[in-house]
């Protein structure tokens, strides 16, 4: 009876497996919101990420964390560092800024778990308001797709990006 039970369980482990091993192995996320104001006043807050301070969920969620800018001030070159006990560790670094239209992002994860993504912002322009689009894409290894099957990282990660995008629309839109 007791191997029975043990079969069966692993069973659905290699079952669980074979299936995680089925997911794509790419992601990718994105929210958007609609801020009226011109893309060049909200470009400026994204290009400098010593302005991330002002929006970032983030940057709330964990006031302990330490930071560190390095490279240029604002634009391509541009690196930012950050490490704390509730966002963990990790490096961002602006590769492409065209403004007032968006930029591109390398995040690197070094902490809780290593993880190499893109950032990217592009802002469209229409009637005196911007629709800002902030996605996020990369590889999903097998202990990505795995967690995946207990864990919807686009609920998780696109709840900040929409509080980060509400905190940047209300930040630009007062007066």
């Amino acid at each position: 009876m007791l191997v029975n039970i043990l079969l069966i369980l692993v069973a659905i482990v290699v079952g669980l497996l074979l299936f995680a091993a089925t997911r794509p192995d790419t992601f990718r996320l994105e929210r958007q919101t609609t801020i009226k104001v011109p893309a060049d006043q909200i470009f400026a807050h994204l290009n400098d990420f010593r302005a991330w301070a002002a929006w970032s969920p983030w940057e709330k969620m964990d006031p302990a964390m330490q930071r560190t800018h390095s490279g240029a001030t604002s634009g391509v070159g541009a690196s930012y560092g950050w490490e704390g006990p509730k966002v963990g560790a990790g490096r961002m670094e602006i590769l492409e800024a065209t403004p007032p239209h968006g930029a591109v992002i390398k995040l690197d994860f070094s902490k809780p778990f290593e993880a190499h993504n893109t950032i990217r912002f592009t802002l469209t322009s229409a009637g005196g308001s911007t629709t800002v689009n902030w996605a996020m894409e990369g590889k999903n290894n097998f202990m990505a797709k795995a967690m995946g099957l207990v864990m919807n990282m686009d609920k998780m990660v696109g709840k900040d990006f929409e509080a980060g995008l509400a905190n940047l629309k209300a930040l630009v839109e007062q007066p």
